[in-house]
């Protein structure tokens, strides 16, 4: 009797326990589907790219070549006598006029060897006009045969002896007075001078033509352009053979990687190869007035040395570069999978790269958008929109929020009509990015 009534008892609590159990999983259950709400089960949209459509162009070969700046006019300022220095006459850095006063050198001796040279001069004028005087008065007598021949020829000749020490007296006070002039070192152009080479006290030489200072001219200045003569003759090809144009607009670009404001022109590319490095010199010449361009600095050049008859525009974040098989763009086909294709760039145009080979017109290729796809599994559809550059006008973003990214509010728009919903604060997703506004 009392197995009979243990067994019914235990039954009994397991029928209970089963019972309690199953009403425990029914209301986890009925929680998580309200908790997950009616769109979890929805599809989320495909993510959106930025895409261009490719097409065909003229485009110009742009080429950035290495230069050096050299001053248009350059002087180098020497002694041109002997002597010590007695002044400098000019400040040091400063802009100098042609014929400006720079050094003094002791003029003294100079001035001595002028006077000598003027006494010279009256002696040998003296001279001649006591030997003029004695042909004049033989001429007469030797027609009436009071003196003879001999004796008249002896006067004229002496005469003329007397007129070439003139002249001679004459171009040595002319010498003399050049050495006392050149003692005032003037200058020879007008530019800017830098310091003084020699100071007061210094002793100067002529024969070794003792350097006293610079001045350059750099209100315009040269651009020694070098380029490798095998490089230049395959431009000429793409150019169909053709010179280059000798009036080029030129960019230049400065160390930090800005821009000069205004652009020179090209002179002229030289005939001659160096022999030991191969490579041709270009010339150009650009205004400085502002002085941003100092002789000897190196800078780059950019120039359009040549035109491709068609290729193929893209900015360059949609290109990967140096891969294992080389340079690659996404393009993004009919069935709005994007697939990595291999392509040839030829130069830069700007923030652009010309391709030349590996796409064709018409072809839709990933701009931005890369992110999203790191999230998905190969293969996944993607919407593609137009591509709009970060630096077009677009509506101020409202202050404390980020700026989105373009074509990301055109991805939260279909997001929100697609049914998806902001997971509430305090939730696991909570703060989590969706794709449509996820960062490239």
């Amino acid at each position: 009797m009392r197995s009979a009534q243990s067994t019914s008892l235990t039954l009994t609590r397991i029928a209970a326990s089963t019972l309690v159990a199953v009403a425990l999983l029914s209301a986890c259950g009925s929680k998580d589907a309200a908790q997950a709400g009616p769109g979890a089960g929805a599809k989320m949209p495909p993510p959106q790219v930025g895409v261009i459509t490719t097409k065909f162009q003229q485009v110009a070969i742009e080429t950035e070549l290495p230069a050096r700046v050299e001053a248009i006019r350059t002087a180098e300022v020497r002694a041109r006598v002997s002597g010590v220095v007695l002044k400098r006459l000019f400040t040091e850095g400063s802009i100098v006029k042609q014929g400006q006063s720079l050094f003094q050198i002791d003029p003294a001796p100079y001035q001595a060897q002028v006077n000598a040279a003027q006494a010279a001069l009256g002696r040998a004028q003296a001279n001649l006009t006591s030997t003029a005087a004695t042909a004049e008065r033989y001429k007469p007598l030797v027609e009436a045969n009071a003196v003879s021949k001999q004796e008249f020829t002896n006067a004229v000749a002496l005469q003329k002896q007397a007129e070439a020490d003139v002249t001679s007296a004459r171009a040595q006070l002319r010498i003399a007075k050049l050495n006392a002039d050149y003692a005032n070192v003037f200058a020879p152009i007008s530019g800017r001078i830098g310091r003084a080479l020699v100071t007061e006290g210094a002793l100067v030489s002529s024969t070794e033509a003792t350097q006293m200072a610079l001045i350059q001219q750099t209100d315009s200045v040269y651009l020694n352009i070098t380029q490798s003569a095998s490089e230049l003759q395959n431009l000429r090809k793409k150019a169909g053979n053709k010179g280059i144009d000798s009036a080029l607009p030129v960019s230049v670009v400065m160390d930090d990687g800005t821009e000069l404001g205004r652009k020179g022109k090209l002179l002229f590319s030289d005939v001659t190869v160096d022999p030991t490095s191969g490579q041709v010199t270009l010339r150009a010449e650009v205004s400085n007035q502002d002085a941003a361009l100092l002789p000897g600095q190196y800078v780059r050049v950019r120039l359009a040395q040549a035109e491709l008859p068609s290729g193929i525009v893209v900015p360059q974040q949609a290109v990967t570069r140096g891969g294992q098989a080389g340079d690659t763009v996404m393009v993004v086909g009919a069935d709005n999978k994007p697939t990595p294709r291999t392509v040839k760039i030829a130069s830069q145009e700007g923030a652009n790269w010309v391709i030349t080979d590996g796409l064709k017109e018409g072809e839709r290729v990933m701009v931005d958008g890369f992110q999203k796809l790191q999230m998905m599994p190969p293969g996944t559809p993607v919407q593609p929109v137009a591509w709009t550059p970060q630096n077009a006008s677009t509506p101020a973003a409202a202050a404390g929020t980020p700026a989105a990214q373009p074509n990301a509010a055109g991805a939260t728009a279909t997001a929100a009509a697609a049914g998806a919903r902001t997971p509430a604060a305090g939730s696991p997703a909570a703060g989590a990015t969706t794709p449509g506004q996820s960062r490239q």
